[in-house]
């Protein structure tokens, strides 16, 4: 099996089918006659969640990352009064709006939390499973407290795959803010009319007409420039491209690999030249070259005559602003991330947390960085490294304690800005990476219950994310396993024991 067959399975922009209340009623029921937990609050917590389900499908559908459409649209009619913004580009738009104070409690606060004891009972025989590989480690967390409630070997650095994302996504939130947007822009140098087309690091900038992501378009770029030109009396300009922003080399140090594309500052679609949005996929050997040769096409639709082949260049500081396009607000591609593994995502954000933090431009500095700011926050970081911010390098070490300690400061309600840490995860069964697990009868009691972060590599196999309890309290979890035998198995296994988690009154 080749390492792009292997690396990261779990990723992809899969589109999220519409649920229907039955779907999820049917889901919630099968849940509950699978599940062997002996506590009469089981059934009750799936009742309330078949009638949550009712409501929670009824304010549907979903669109393609996951997110309820009826949210986005609420968003978006909130303009600059207040909501959060999921992607709006257009004209005249108002800027994302700053995230809403924590009004309510943490699910749970007024329940007791599930003992150390009887979470051991019910976690310790499923985790000496065989299929899970030589070495495991897991650590479950009162989110309410802190405090941490099961650990083995919770603080032993282990490879972590695609959970490295969660470290990304903390860091890039606390660095550069929830609504930080990625700028890409024209700049025209007057005196010699080359006219420079200027990466900011948004690999989701799109050439695509149909834009269903609310990503900021190169289509738009191009109509704001050529309307700018000729309103100045420009009809033909030079055309280059400016990757400058990032330093070092654009290759991933896995090299080449159909997962991701070069790490530049200029792309389109994520360089993908099948027209695909999700999996892997082919990417152009120099994307910000393809990206200006797109330009120029769009340009010379809009009347806009470009001498020769676009080349590399860097504008100089007296080149003037013509026009520029926005990414959707870094929440936005953080939640998009997480809830596809998103690679190309994972890597622009790592870049935009050095960039905010003063580090070089480069995989080094964006490890830096990311370690930096999780620093700060006074985190776990025994042992841990960061080689790059998707966690395809085996490289990458983090522990569990670790990631329950990001999951942990992204549900302190203190912490607002960190809120679509969580609200990224996929849900298990439905969205995302977990929309094709939690089928078999041993899991099933999982879905819908539990959020998490999926990662996947060759041999290794890691899931951190959310629970609430039986008991309605709410539990952030890591289990983390190395050299298992057999993909497959291994995330049964993951996925049995945060079902068991989910379903575990525990006292």
């Amino acid at each position: 099996m080749s390492l792009t067959q292997v690396c990261d399975r779990e990723r992809g922009w899969s589109a999220v089918p519409e649920l229907k209340a039955s779907q999820l009623v049917k889901s919630v029921a099968k849940a509950v006659a699978g599940s062997k937990t002996k506590h009469v609050t089981v059934g009750a917590t799936a009742v309330g969640l078949a009638l949550a389900a009712v409501v929670a499908a009824s304010a549907g559908p979903w669109d393609a990352s996951g997110q309820r459409k009826a949210e986005a649209d609420r968003s978006a009619s909130q303009g600059s009064g207040g909501g959060a913004d999921h992607g709006r580009t257009s004209p005249g738009a108002p800027s994302a709006a700053p995230s809403a104070p924590a009004v309510l409690a943490a699910p749970g606060s007024s329940v007791p939390g599930p003992t150390k004891r009887a979470l051991a009972d019910v976690l310790d025989p499923l985790l000496k499973d065989a299929s899970l590989g030589t070495h495991r480690t897991a650590a479950v967390v009162d989110a309410v407290t802190g405090k941490r409630l099961y650990g083995k070997s919770s603080g032993d650095a282990l490879t972590p795959a695609s959970t490295t994302k969660l470290a990304t996504a903390v860091a890039a939130l606390t660095a550069a803010g929830p609504d930080h947007r990625i700028a890409t822009r024209t700049a025209l140098e007057k005196d010699s009319k080359e006219l420079v087309l200027i990466g900011g690091g948004d690999p989701t900038l799109t050439a695509r007409e149909k834009n269903p992501y609310g990503a900021a378009g190169l289509r738009t770029l191009a109509d704001e420039t050529a309307a700018s030109l000729k309103a100045s009396g420009t009809t033909e300009v030079t055309l280059s491209y400016d990757t400058s922003l990032y330093s070092g080399t654009p290759w991933h140090p896995i090299g080449p690999n159909e997962n991701l594309a070069q790490v530049t500052a200029l792309m389109t679609d994520e360089a993908r030249t099948d027209g695909s949005n999700s999996g892997p996929a082919a990417r152009a050997a120099d994307p910000a070259a393809a990206a200006a040769g797109q330009f120029a096409d769009l340009l010379h639709a809009r009347g806009i005559k470009t001498k020769g082949e676009p080349g590399p260049s860097k504008a100089s500081g007296q080149a003037e602003d013509v026009a520029k396009v926005e990414s959707p607000p870094l929440s936005a591609l953080v939640e998009r991330m997480l809830t596809n593994s998103d690679n190309d995502i994972a890597e622009a954000l790592a870049r935009q947390t050095a960039i905010a933090a003063d580090e070089s431009h480069d995989f080094d500095g964006a490890g830096k960085a990311v370690k930096e700011q999780l620093d700060k926050l006074r985190l776990p970081l025994s042992g841990a490294h960061f080689a790059d911010g998707s966690g395809l390098d085996r490289a990458d070490k983090v522990s569990a304690d670790l990631l329950t300690g990001l999951l942990a400061k992204a549900a302190d309600p203190a912490r607002p800005e960190l809120r679509a840490v969580l609200t990224g995860l996929p849900v298990a069964g439905f969205t995302g990476t977990l929309s094709n697990r939690y089928g078999d009868a041993a899991d099933a009691s999982g879905t819908g219950l539990v959020r998490a972060k999926t990662g996947t590599l060759t041999g290794v196999n890691t899931l951190a994310g959310t629970v609430v309890d039986a008991d309605g309290r709410l539990l952030v979890f890591a289990f983390m396993t190395q050299d298992a035998p057999a993909p497959q198995s291994a995330q049964a296994g993951l996925d049995r024991l945060a079902s068991s988690v989910a379903n575990c009154g525990c006292r």
